[in-house]
């Protein structure tokens, strides 16, 4: 499997005869598919976009994570008896209740796809897109139209610098060669430099962070609150209306504070607000949680018997680790539903 022959497949050595299905092909669902393969269950997992990998492949570009580590996980599970399906919608043209009837368990791993858009005057303007429309492209070999996946603004920021040329173009817009500026407004209040009392050790410092993509150049700016858009006669977005606004929870304006800046491509990365509903989540009925994510019990069992969840599309938008984890928790969880005890890790 690789050049140290380290990474080398784990069959399990007594099968269950229990059928697993996987929704996504993510941190989380590949965790989870692995996991369950090697306690004995055949498991498939349903891809809807043409290759495995979800965030890992689509979300994340390559100069943060090559994807020849993806392609080699996923030689080792194939080795483990996992299969793949790719081009597989579940909600789509794959049916919610074939897999309710064919297999034991499901695991919802589909992320939090949900992009949170912003209700301003303009926003139909043509160059105004969701970042994961964009993200994708710089992906080599992305044949389908993308992947949405949760995105970060140093991630974005990186992505735009380096932007050459499209391998395809975003519906609408013809974009220039290359970014001549970009520029990274947050809603936020810059973080202080060192970190804020609030945030002592061992908590997750509150402080301004400068990833490799910042360091690449344009600028960025916080306190700042997008009011609306104008454009040309042809429709193409040209400026961006922004103002200054006071520290949360309510973001009050700050007047007098207006300004515009020169835009051609404008890129919404403002997080998302979870899994989309229609399609695979309504057709099973699962229950949401008040943050509209997939709501489980303590083995990660939606309110569907049978029917589990685990990562973004059941804490939100995440980390690639915390999503691991969950696949992991998850897979035992289903494990102990379909045996009564488990062989994998707590």
């Amino acid at each position: 499997m690789g050049p140290e022959g380290w990474i080398v497949p784990e069959p399990a050595a007594v099968k269950t005869g229990k059928k697993v299905a996987v929704a996504g092909s993510g941190p989380a669902g590949l965790a989870a598919a692995q996991q369950l393969a090697r306690a004995g269950h055949e498991v498939i997992v349903f891809e809807r976009e043409d290759r495995i990998g979800g965030l890992l492949r689509y979300g994340i570009p390559n100069f943060k994570m090559e994807k020849p580590a993806i392609d080699r996980r996923v030689k080792q599970m194939r080795g483990e008896g996992v299969k793949f399906e790719v081009n597989a919608n579940v909600g789509g043209n794959i049916a919610v209740a074939d897999l309710r009837k064919d297999f034991d368990a499901i695991l919802i791993a589909i992320g939090a796809e949900q992009p949170r858009d912003l209700a301003v005057p303009g926003r139909d303007l043509k160059g105004i897109h969701f970042a994961m429309e964009f993200l994708p492209q710089g992906q080599p070999r992305v044949r389908r139209r993308h992947c949405p996946r949760p995105d970060s603004g140093d991630r974005q920021a990186g992505r735009d610098h380096r932007w050459r040329r499209y391998r395809r173009r975003l519906p609408g817009h013809e974009p220039p060669a290359r970014a001549a500026h970009v520029t990274q407004f947050e809603l936020l209040p810059k973080p202080p430099d060192q970190r804020a009392a609030e945030t002592p050790w061992p908590m997750w410092p509150m402080q301004l962070r400068v990833e490799s993509s910042h360091e690449e150049g344009g600028m960025r700016d916080w306190s700042v609150s997008t009011i609306g858009f104008t454009g040309d006669t042809q429709g193409n977005v040209k400026k961006l209306h922004a103002v200054r606004v006071g520290p949360g929870p309510k973001f009050e304006r700050i007047a007098g504070t207006e300004f515009e800046l020169d835009a051609d491509l404008v890129l919404l990365a403002m997080g998302f607000t979870g899994p989309v509903r229609p399609g695979f989540i309504s057709e099973l009925g699962v229950a949401l949680d008040r943050r509209g994510n997939v709501a489980v019990d303590a083995n990660y069992q939606s309110s569907v018997p049978g029917v589990f969840a685990a990562g973004d599309a059941r804490r939100g938008q995440s980390l690639v680790v915390w999503a691991i984890a969950e696949g992991r928790k998850a897979a035992r969880g289903i494990d102990v539903a379909l045996m009564g005890t488990s062989v994998l890790a707590a």
